[in-house]
């Protein structure tokens, strides 16, 4: 098989990392793809991942170079493309392609739609209202004491959700979404939710139309700095699996939001086949979603390709075939700890083009992979190119070997500015404790 993977993050790169060991593989293309995905190679036969300089919202382009090279198989990783409709016009051309289609993408492009989805079908969620007006807005915050989240409905990397303890707070929120245009476009309208309280889990679950397959827990830290302190990011590391859940509970939550997602979904005429990722805060009145994401997460797909042992071709093409009901996903039980690497000043602005060494005697450790994500080759050596750069991943028998092995492996890399959290599972731990 032939595949072309779409996106040049670390999610794509742990994708990418992953579907080359299947022996289906024979070539494999990414773009625009980084620095570390153009150093895989394919298990069948050694032949290195090509990394093409194309965009991954350059649909045009894109199109061109699938119709001139035909993939047996599309994978596309971020969001952008999916809300612009790259699954709908590849399928018009006929192209075999893995990822939501556009009206389904508008789970996560659209927060407004997602939140009034989330309410007509009975799926626990916060309280909440929908707003394309700042007065009103900023009146419903009052109702809610200020202790709220606003949201920007449409997509802004990650980083459009505003966290408010008091009114004050709360009406600078609505201020720089809707006024200030912070967000732009994305910010038009807001989705302005109670604050709920709790532990947040990230879970993610295959879906192929009618089937849902759910992963096991992972937890993300959004904020910039240890504690859980700082500005939100896409994500500064995660873990895998959480103490905060039984598989009991799992399969409860499941029950309570994938049945009646995907009954939703037939209802309303989407056919949803691709990855659902679900937020969830673990409430004292039970599991809330707080929103849905219409792909892999990052770096939720780190930890979770790190411990999945299906082989992920065939996972991918039964999500696109409608053959999940005959798939049974088996996964390691080792934990997964992975590290984010972020260029200094990330997520606000950030320099581009530091060199970065110790990769090879990180990625030399036992149970160690470092994921590029912001990350370029200039003059024979591998720069920094992004706010998040490297994704340092690591395995171990529990977690705590797991977090020692990652932040053994980050000790080793270096670059100008190189900022990572040094608290990534530690609630976790301090739990089990």
């Amino acid at each position: 098989m032939k595949l072309l993977v779409i996106g040049s993050g670390g999610r794509e790169h742990a994708l990418v990392w992953k579907l080359a060991q299947s022996p289906h593989v024979t070539q494999m293309w990414c773009a625009a793809g980084n620095a570390g995905i153009g150093l895989e190679r394919l298990a069948k036969n050694s032949v290195s991942v090509e990394c093409v300089n194309i965009g991954a919202e350059d649909l045009p382009k894109l199109l061109v170079f699938a119709q001139e090279k035909k993939p047996d198989l599309i994978v596309v990783g971020p969001d952008n493309p999916l809300a612009l409709g790259i699954v709908d016009l590849f399928q018009q051309h006929g192209l075999r392609i893995w990822g939501v289609n556009q009206k389904a993408a508008q789970f996560e492009s659209s927060k407004v739609f997602s939140q009034k989805f989330m309410e007509k079908y009975g799926i626990p969620t916060a309280a909440a209202g929908t707003f394309s007006e700042a007065r009103p807005a900023k009146a419903f915050c009052a109702t809610l004491g200020g202790k709220c989240v606003v949201k920007a409905d449409g997509l802004a990397l990650g980083k459009g959700v505003l966290i408010c303890t008091n009114e004050a707070e709360a009406e600078k929120a609505v201020d720089e979404i809707m006024v200030g245009k912070a967000f732009g476009v994305a910010g038009a309208r807001v989705v302005i939710q109670e604050f709920l309280e709790g532990i947040e889990v990230s879970l993610h679950a295959l879906c192929d139309g009618k089937t849902a397959k759910i992963f096991p827990t992972s937890q993300d830290h959004k904020r910039a700095l240890d504690g859980d302190l700082g500005l939100n990011t896409g994500g500064m590391g995660t873990y895998s699996p959480t103490p905060f859940m039984t598989d009991a509970q799992l399969t409860d939550t499941a029950r309570q939001v994938l049945e009646p997602f995907m009954r939703g979904c037939l209802a309303e005429g989407i056919d949803y086949r691709g990855l659902l990722y679900p937020g969830v805060m673990l409430t004292k009145h039970g599991p809330k979603i707080l929103e849905f994401n219409a792909r892999f997460g990052d770096p939720e797909t780190q930890v979770y390709l790190t411990r999945l042992e299906n082989d992920l071709v065939e996972l991918l093409d039964a999500s696109v075939t409608g053959r999940l009901d005959e798939m049974e996903l088996t996964w390691n039980p080792l934990a997964s700890v992975c590290v984010v690497m972020a260029s200094g000043g990330y997520p606000g602005s950030y320099e581009k083009g530091g060199i970065i060494t110790g990769l090879d005697a990180a990625n030399a450790l036992p149970n160690v992979k470092v994921f590029h994500a912001g990350t370029a080759k200039a003059g024979g050596q591998i720069v920094t190119n992004g706010g998040r750069v490297l994704g340092v991943t690591a395995l171990g028998r529990d977690l705590t070997t797991a977090q020692a092995t990652a932040y053994a492996a980050v000790e080793k890399i270096h670059f100008d500015g190189a900022q990572f959290r040094r608290d990534i599972a530690a609630r976790a731990l301090a739990s089990s404790r």
